[in-house]
Order: C-alpha cells, then sequence, then structure tokens
C-alpha cells in the first residue's frame, strides 16, 4: 500500500504538472504545496519508526 507521503507527493506532481500545461498558476501552486505535504509527512513517518525504534530497543535492555 502507498502511504500518504507518496500519495500526497505523486498528487502535487501531476496538479504542478497540468498547471504548467495549462497555464494555471493556482494549480501549479497547489502542486507544490501537496509536494511539500507530502514530504512533511513522510518526515514525519520516518521519525516514528526511529521513535519506536528506539523504545523496543530500550525495552530489549531493560529485560
Amino acid at each position: 500500500m502507498v502511504d500518504e507521503g507518496a500519495k500526497d507527493k505523486l498528487k502535487g506532481k501531476a496538479k504542478e504538472a497540468m498547471g504548467k500545461m495549462t497555464g494555471d498558476r493556482r494549480k501549479q501552486a497547489e502542486g507544490k504545496t501537496d509536494q511539500a505535504k507530502g514530504q512533511a509527512k513522510e518526515a514525519m513517518g520516518g521519525a516514528e519508526e526511529r521513535a519506536k525504534g528506539m523504545k523496543d530497543s530500550l525495552r530489549r535492555d531493560e529485560h
């Protein structure tokens, strides 16, 4: 399954490309915004995974 960040980035690229083809600056800006949201979601997901890994590591060290 595609994660939310990747989905937003893909949607943003499509919007930006459509905006460029039609000359719609607003659509281009929406596309760039969607891509930025996707990058932020991916970064948060990565941070969550690292935090979970650290938590699991600490639990193993306690036993």
